[in-house]
């Protein structure tokens, strides 16, 4: 159809969770979603960026940015084993979290 699918999901992270600190549980999670790229077939591309040091301190921490060829790749990937262990650590570590999908 000539369209792709874009993935936004936007994470607040705890303070504290899981023994470590905001930071040290930001840049693991990072690490995983990245890690994705590559081994989950239908991740066509995808970006991890935090909250910079500078902007607002109510921003949420966290952003990932993922394209797929349609939703029914999006949802492959979401019940893709490696995805649901970054969500397992995910739950852990975030206060919350929030995701738009769209087409483009």
């Amino acid at each position: 159809n000539g369209f792709m699918v874009r993935h936004i999901v936007m994470f607040k992270f705890l303070e504290e969770g899981e023994g470590r600190t905001k930071a040290e549980n930001l840049a693991i999670a990072k690490k995983m979603l990245e890690d994705l790229q590559g081994k989950i077939p239908t991740l066509k591309a995808s970006t991890v960026k935090l909250n910079d040091e500078k902007a607002a301190k109510s921003n949420y921490d966290m952003v990932l940015i993922a394209d797929y060829d349609s939703f029914e790749d999006l949802n492959e990937y979401i019940v893709h084993p490696l995805h649901k262990a970054v969500g397992e650590f995910m739950k852990g570590v975030r206060e919350s979290r929030t995701c738009v999908d769209f087409e483009f």
